[in-house]
C-alpha cells in the first residue's frame, strides 16, 4: 500500500490537526509530551493578534537609532530568522540582521569589529531559556555594551524570545533588558518558524509580516484538506514512498537566494525523522555547480523561483533518472507557504515512518559530553599523529590504520575508504561562516561526492549540534563523519563562567567526538594549526587528492 493511502486509512490529517498524539504513540503516559509540542498547527491563523505588538517594537528601536540588529540563537531559535534575513531581507532604512548561531571567536571578533554599540540591538533567543550557546554570546556582547553605556541603557538594548516562565525571562528581570516576547510553550524550537521566534526578529527589520502570514495561511487551511488535495500529505507521502524504496538521500537543491531555506528544511527533516535507527539523511547542495547525475538512494527536492529557468530545465533533465518533487515560488514572501507545507509533510512523514517528530533524544548527549569536558571530567580522545602541525585522531568505528600514515592525504583516504554505497559523509566543520574559508570546502565537499559516488554534507558546528546532530546519533549507521578544528588564539572571557569563549566552542566538537564514537560510528578528527585561508586552502587540496580527484 503507498504512503498517501495509509495516510487516508489512519485518517492522519484530521488526527494531526486535532493534535492526537494517538497518531505517534500507542502508550497513554507517553501521549502527553507530544500533545505538549502539536501547538504549531494554528499559528498563522492566531498571528494577527500579535501584529501591534510587532509594529510598535520595531517603531520604537527603530526610533532610538539602530544600524544593526544581533539575533543570538541556535537551532528553532535562529534558522527561521536567518531564512527570512536572507530571502526576504530588511526593508529599507531598516535594521540589518545578523544571525550569530555559533560560539567561534572569530565570528564574534568579527561581528563586534564592525558594530557601533550605540546603534545596536540584540535579541536573545532560547525556547527553554538555559541553552548554554546564546547565554554565553549574551554575557560577552552585554559586557561590551556596558563598556560604553550604563546598565539600564544597555539592558534596552536586548529583547528576549522565549517560553513563558523559562529561566530567561527572569534573568530578564534581574538585568534590566527591554521586554519578553513568549512564543506558545507547546510548539517546539524547529516548528517555530510562524511564532515570536520566527516573526518578532523578521518585524524588526521590516519585513511585511502580515503579508507572510497571509500566504502562510492559506497553505495551513490547505494542510487541513483531503490527502489528495493537500499539499503537506502529497509531499510526505512523495518522502516516504521514496524512503521505503531505499532512496533515503532527501537532496535540496535550490534556486541561489532561496539556499538557505535548505538549512531550514535540513534541521526539522533530520531532527524530526532521524532515530530509533530510522532516518532521512537531508543533503544541501552548496550550489558550486550542480551534479548532473545521482547514486540510487537519491530523492531530489527542487525549490525555486518560477522565474529561474535553468533550475527548471536542470529539474527537467535530472528528471529522466531520479525522483523530481518540484516546489514553485512566485516571490520571497511565498516563503511563508513553504514554512507550513514542511511542517505537515514531516509531521505526517513521522507517522508514516513510525517515528515520534517531536523529540530530539539524541541532542541531550552531545551537550552533556560538552559540559562534562568544560568541567575537566572527561576528555576527548588523544590525538594518535602530528602530521605536519595537523593533529589526527581516530574514534568509534574509525579504527586507527596498521600503519600509521605519514601524511595528512594517507589519513583521509584511510576514512574515505570506509566508505559504502549508501553511505554519506558529513564534514563537521567548526569554523566561521566565512565564504572566504567556506567555498573552497564546499568545492572539495562536491569533488569528493563526484569521485566516491556518496553524498556529501558540510556542516558548520555548532549549529548542526541543533539540527543534523540528531540524525548522526540517532538515525542509521551510514553516516562517516570528519570532525575539523583549529587551534586558534583569538578568545573571549565568558563573564560570570569557569571557561573561555574557545575552550567552549572546541568542548563541543570534543563532546561530539565522544558521542558519536560511543555509538560506534566512523569517525576522524583533524585539528588544524589555524584558520587563515592558507590553511584551509591546504586542507581542500588533501581532501581532493584523497578523493581520487586530483
Amino acid at each position: 500500500m503507498d504512503a498517501l493511502q495509509r495516510l487516508i486509512d489512519a485518517d492522519a490529517i484530521d488526527r494531526l490537526n486535532n493534535r492526537d498524539a494517538s497518531l505517534y504513540c500507542e502508550e497513554f503516559d507517553n501521549r502527553i509530551p507530544i500533545v505538549q509540542r502539536m501547538g504549531w498547527t494554528d499559528l498563522a491563523s492566531k498571528a494577527s493578534g500579535r501584529f501591534p505588538l510587532l509594529e510598535n517594537l520595531a517603531k520604537a528601536i527603530l526610533s532610538e537609532g539602530t544600524d544593526d540588529l544581533v539575533l543570538l540563537g541556535m537551532g528553532g531559535s535562529s534558522l527561521a530568522p536567518l531564512v527570512l534575513s536572507r530571502v526576504i531581507g530588511s526593508a529599507p532604512r531598516m535594521p540589518r540582521m545578523h544571525i550569530l548561531d555559533t560560539t567561534s571567536p572569530l565570528a564574534v571578533k568579527s561581528l563586534l569589529d564592525t558594530l557601533d554599540p550605540n546603534r545596536t540591538f540584540f535579541v536573545l533567543a532560547s525556547k527553554s531559556g538555559t541553552t548554554l550557546e546564546p547565554l554565553s554570546l549574551y554575557a560577552i556582547f552585554r559586557q561590551w555594551m556596558e563598556a560604553t553605556m550604563l546598565r539600564p541603557a544597555a539592558g534596552r538594548r536586548f529583547i528576549i524570545i522565549t517560553d513563558p516562565g523559562s529561566p530567561l525571562e527572569k534573568l530578564r528581570q534581574r538585568e534590566l533588558m527591554r521586554v519578553t516576547l513568549s512564543a506558545p510553550a507547546t510548539v517546539g524550537g524547529r516548528y517555530s518558524a510562524l511564532s515570536m521566534f520566527g516573526l518578532a526578529p523578521a518585524a524588526l527589520i521590516g519585513i511585511d509580516v502580515p503579508t507572510l502570514i497571509e500566504r502562510a495561511a492559506v497553505m495551513e487551511e490547505a494542510c487541513k484538506a483531503p490527502a489528495e488535495q493537500n499539499p503537506g500529505a502529497l509531499l510526505a507521502a512523495w518522502m516516504t514512498d521514496r524512503y521505503e524504496a531505499q532512496q533515503d538521500k532527501l537532496t535540496l537543491v535550490c534556486s541561489p537566494t532561496l539556499r538557505s531555506f535548505g538549512l531550514w528544511i535540513e534541521q526539522l527533516v533530520a531532527e524530526s525523522l532521524g532515530k530509533t535507527g530510522k532516518g532521512i539523511v537531508p543533503v544541501v547542495e552548496q550550489g558550486i555547480s550542480i551534479p548532473t547525475g545521482y547514486g540510487p538512494d537519491r530523492a531530489v527536492v527542487v525549490i525555486r523561483y518560477a522565474d529561474d529557468e535553468d533550475l527548471r530545465t536542470w529539474s527537467k533533465n535530472v528528471a529522466a533518472d531520479s525522483p523530481i518533487f518540484e516546489l514553485v515560488l512566485s516571490d520571497p514572501y511565498d516563503i511563508g507557504v513553504e514554512f507550513l507545507r514542511w511542517e505537515y509533510a514531516v509531521a505526517l512523514t513521522g507517522f508514516l515512518m513510525g517515528v515520534n517528530p517531536f523529540d530530539e533524544p539524541n541532542v541531550t548527549e552531545a551537550k552533556k559530553a560538552t559540559t562534562a569536558i568544560l568541567a575537566g571530567e572527561s576528555s576527548a580522545p588523544r590525538a594518535s599523529a602530528d602530521l605536519g602541525g595537523t593533529w589526527v585522531t581516530y574514534a568509534g568505528g574509525m579504527a586507527q590504520p596498521t600503519t600509521e600514515p605519514t601524511e595528512r592525504i594517507e589519513a583521509l583516504r584511510a576514512l574515505f575508504g570506509t566508505l559504502q554505497p549508501g553511505d554519506y559523509l558529513a564534514v563537521l566543520a567548526y569554523l566561521p561562516e566565512d565564504e572566504t574559508l567556506l567555498m573552497p570546502l564546499r568545492t572539495a565537499t562536491k569533488r569528493i561526492a563526484d569521485a566516491t559516488g556518496v553524498p556529501v554534507c558540510l556542516e558548520l558546528g555548532p549549529r548542526y549540534l541543533h539540527s543534523t546532530g540528531q540524525l548522526h546519533k540517532g538515525g542509521p549507521d551510514t553516516g562517516v563523519f570528519l570532525v575539523l578544528t583549529t587551534r586558534d588564539h583569538t578568545d573571549y572571557e565568558v563573564p560570570k563562567q569557569d571557561f573561555h569563549l574557545s575552550a567552549l566552542h572546541r568542548a563541543q566538537a570534543e563532546g561530539d567526538l565522544v558521542t558519536l564514537a560511543a555509538h560506534g560510528l566512523r569517525v576522524m578528527r583533524l585539528d588544524l594549526p589555524g584558520t587563515d585561508a592558507h590553511d584551509i586552502a591546504a586542507l581542500v587540496d588533501d581532501l581532493a587528492t584523497a578523493a581520487g580527484t586530483s
